[in-house]
């Protein structure tokens, strides 16, 4: 296997394992600044909100920096956001900081593809491999941080992330020969295909879903509490089976909706999920019931994800790379608002109930996933120009 793409991937597994692992050390953040639980949980909104927003601007801005140089630029970033966030003795500079890992992270993600290190008939695996390394994030990066979190504290953890990170940029240093200058994509050309109302709605369904499914991650250490018992090393096997089912969601959906389509595989994990969120109330308050409940986040949570991808690629093949990279912004503001939603919800109703919260906005997902589909039959309208900058 090509070191470079693993290289690409151990940087990928940083980003990720920042995203996530917060979840499971919010409690301790929020006691040990004397703050609020949902305050604390602003550190997800700012980050995933910094990435997401940040991600095409810095692309298209920085086209002419060398690849290498920006990668590592990122890297630095966000190895600097997340120390300070560890040695951060208030809210304020904690939520600051998390501007500045976030911004690190969108100068090296959409750098980080792969695509350009390998010959065309190879950009696919290419691209699996670096992707594998976000998608580990969930299954390994946040149960170890959150584990570390309950053996010391969540400033250890934040230091994890911190070594994770440099690890990476050493590996960019030293292994990464210098990056093929993609072709140049100005911001416009990037926004593009946002003029096509078949992309609105299957983004808009993107967000409601990802809103949904993070209201109750984000705060998941206080949702699940009676199951865990306040345990951080059972939140963290938690959080690792929710890690490790979701990787198996996310493979399984590329097969199935090779067989069945993707309106089926979406309506289906869609509609699974909001009945399961609906239930956590009961589900989430013993340890057996609240496992089976992960287990079913997991799946139908992450086995949404190919077939969106497939519907919008459907839309217009040759514009492929800018179609996923507005889903993968889409995502990620959906997760920055779970902690504005979430954290408003628990000032007005119980912890336990944020999964009834979170499937208004699933079930709003499913009616909006079928306003998708049926404009598909629709004319590609303004993605010509995109797709031809795209290639």
């Amino acid at each position: 296997m090509d070191k470079r793409l693993l290289v690409l991937a151990g940087g990928m597994f940083a980003l990720g394992t920042d995203s996530f692992v917060v979840a499971g050390i919010l409690a301790q953040v929020a006691a040990s600044l004397h703050v609020s639980v949902a305050l604390a949980g602003q550190m997800v909104t700012i980050y995933a909100l910094t990435y997401a927003l940040l991600s095409p601007v810095i692309a298209a801005a920085a086209a002419h920096v060398p690849r290498k140089q920006l990668l590592m630029a990122g890297l630095v970033v966000f190895v600097i956001g997340n120390v300070i966030t560890a040695v951060a003795p208030g809210i304020g500079l904690v939520l600051l900081s998390r501007f500045i890992a976030g911004l690190g992270a969108a100068m090296f993600s959409p750098t980080a593809t792969g695509a350009s290190l390998v010959p065309p008939e190879q950009r696919g695996r290419a691209l699996a491999i670096v992707i594998a390394g976000l998608s580990s994030a969930t299954a390994l990066g946040a149960p170890l941080g959150t584990f570390i979190g309950g053996l010391l504290d969540w400033r250890a953890t934040m230091w994890f992330v911190s070594a994770v990170g440099t690890v990476a940029a050493f590996g960019v240093a030293l292994l990464l020969a210098a990056v093929p200058t993609p072709p140049v994509v100005s911001l416009q050309q990037r926004l593009a295909p946002l003029a096509d109302v078949r992309v609105q709605r299957t983004l808009l369904t993107t967000w409601l879903a990802y809103a949904g499914l993070f209201l109750v991650y984000t705060y998941i250490g206080l949702s699940f509490d009676r199951a865990t018992g306040g345990n951080p090393s059972v939140l963290a096997g938690l959080l690792l089976l929710w890690g490790i089912t979701a990787t198996i969601g996310n493979l399984m959906a590329g097969r199935l909706t090779d067989r069945f389509g993707s309106r089926r595989i979406i309506n289906a994990t869609v509609a699974i999920a909001a009945v399961n969120f609906a239930l956590l109330p009961l589900s989430s308050a013993h340890l057996l019931t609240a496992a089976l409940a992960i287990v079913v986040w997991g799946l139908c949570g992450w086995g949404f994800v190919v077939p969106q991808q497939h519907r919008l690629i459907n839309i217009t093949p040759s514009a492929a790379p800018l179609l996923l990279g507005l889903n993968s912004a889409a995502l990620y503001v959906g997760v920055s608002m779970s902690g504005l939603l979430g954290g408003a919800a628990i000032n007005h109703i119980d912890r336990h109930s944020l999964g009834l919260v979170g499937s208004v906005f699933i079930v709003l997902a499913l009616f909006t996933a079928e306003w998708a589909h049926s404009s598909m039959a629709r004319p590609a309208g303004g993605l010509a120009a995109a797709a031809a900058a795209s290639r």
